[in-house]
């Protein structure tokens, strides 16, 4: 079930300096994410949030905005100011935003 009124923003119109969580999968994370983007896969952060880091709001990400609606929510409840990355990265992929990879190839979204 998808959670109720999570507030989102638009890939394209996410700030340069805006502190970003991206809860992907290891291999998604490493075929292309933003820069300087904190990851921490979704089903891990209840057990990890002394991660997490430091955003007023902290943008969530992943593919295409269903897993980070659940995790903004979620942080939300739990007393963090979280924003969902609408469309995810396959969205800020697509509005031309910059990536980088931990592959040695061009970045892309799985």
């Amino acid at each position: 079930m998808m959670p109720q009124q999570v507030p989102t923003v638009p890939a394209a119109e996410v700030p340069d300096d805006a502190v970003v969580l991206d809860v992907r999968e290891d291999d998604e994370w490493a075929a292309g994410h933003i820069e300087g983007a904190t990851h921490v896969a979704m089903g891990d952060v209840p057990s990890r949030l002394d991660e997490l880091p430091e955003g007023d709001p902290l943008y969530v990400t992943c593919r295409s905005g269903g897993r980070s609606a659940r995790v903004t929510a979620w942080l939300n409840q739990n007393g963090y100011d979280a924003v969902n990355v609408g469309g995810g990265m396959g969205e800020w992929d697509a509005s031309g935003r910059p990536m980088v990879s931990e592959t040695g190839r061009p970045p892309y979204v799985v």
